[in-house]
């Protein structure tokens, strides 16, 4: 019997061929699990009439984490019935936190010396979908609680104690003092608390302009849920771009991890897409499983191949997803 059950949940577009690319990296690295394969994403909605069936909710809650490929998300008015399956699962299954790393790649124009996660609070703010229309008024309730953000506060002090012992609160209580001060605030009670764990905040607009003009002192930053979004594809471009940006969402009894990247249709089945992401997805998910040393080395397997390539064409190369996936398996060896 194998040591580990994980659900492979491919989406849309690039998903059906950047998670069969992980899975054959997750195997060549030794990682000894049983595979169940299930769906979600715009794709089966156009099928089915649903975004997740029941069986995918039943993988998720039978296997001891999930790796998802990409969803689509269509713009404008949403069709009848329709929800973003990603979304859908964060809230379904409490994952709570997003957590999103950053860290310099040897790529062209990646920034050097970067080395930051931000946590992104996963199950509220504007993302709690409540919206409505009066004529040609539109309006979005945002939700922010105490506890959710006491949660993730506490969530993000405790990564920040295991690396450098810093942590920025990127918030906009100036303008919404309300929402955004009662997540500050909760936040900054907690890490006060916290003996030894330097807190600071940050107004949103100027932590993206830090960001790119020195990305370098920050370590952890805690935001709430469309912040998180917005600046961490800002910080992955920082880096290399999406093709090389992970994430986990997490929550007390459940984990998903996907590429940042959406299914990009544009380049869908051409065999180009750059499994880089994925892989790197799988990494986070073999540390939230304890397998420290299979990550790592898959980890550094990558970065092999970055540096002496094939690399895939967003990131200067020419390469295809298979053989760059080739290159990581023999980078293993």
């Amino acid at each position: 019997m194998a040591n580990y059950r994980i659900c492979l949940i491919e989406g849309d577009g690039i998903g059906h061929e950047v998670i069969p690319a992980a899975r054959r990296v997750l195997d060549a690295a030794g990682f000894d699990a049983e595979y169940v394969h299930a769906e979600a994403g715009y794709e089966y909605y156009l099928d089915h009439g649903t975004s997740v069936p029941q069986a995918t909710y039943d993988a998720v809650e039978n296997t001891h984490a999930t790796l998802f490929g990409a969803a689509t998300s269509p713009s404008g008015e949403k069709p009848a019935g329709f929800f973003g399956a990603i979304r859908h699962l964060r809230q379904k299954y409490g994952l709570y936190a997003n957590v999103r790393p950053t860290k310099t790649r040897p790529v062209p124009g990646a920034y050097e010396n970067v080395d930051l996660v931000i946590v992104r609070e996963n199950t509220q703010g504007l993302y709690v979908e409540q919206e409505r229309r009066y004529g040609d008024t539109a309006i979005a309730d945002t939700v922010i609680t105490k506890d959710a953000s006491e949660r993730i506060g506490r969530f993000a002090a405790e990564l920040a104690m295991k690396r450098s012992k810093r942590l920025t609160v990127v918030h906009k209580s100036n303008v919404l003092p309300v929402t955004q001060g009662l997540f500050m605030n909760t936040i900054l009670d907690h890490t006060r608390t916290v003996e030894g764990l330097n807190t600071s905040t940050m107004i949103v607009d100027n932590a993206a302009m830090q960001l790119v003009r020195n990305p370098q002192q920050f370590d952890v930053l805690v935001m709430t849920n469309m912040f998180g979004d917005i600046l961490s594809d800002l910080a992955a471009g920082l880096v290399g771009g999406l093709g090389i940006a992970a994430s986990g969402n997490v929550g007390d009894q459940f984990g998903i991890f996907e590429s940042v990247h959406g299914s990009a249709p544009d380049i869908a089945g051409q065999g180009v897409a750059n499994p880089t992401a994925t892989i790197l997805a799988a990494v986070l998910m073999l540390d939230h499983l304890g397998d420290h040393e299979t990550a790592r080395r898959l980890d550094q397997a990558v970065n092999k191949v970055l540096v002496e390539g094939p690399r895939t064409r967003d990131l200067g190369g020419t390469a295809g997803t298979q053989e760059f996936t080739d290159a990581v398996i023999k980078a293993l060896a």
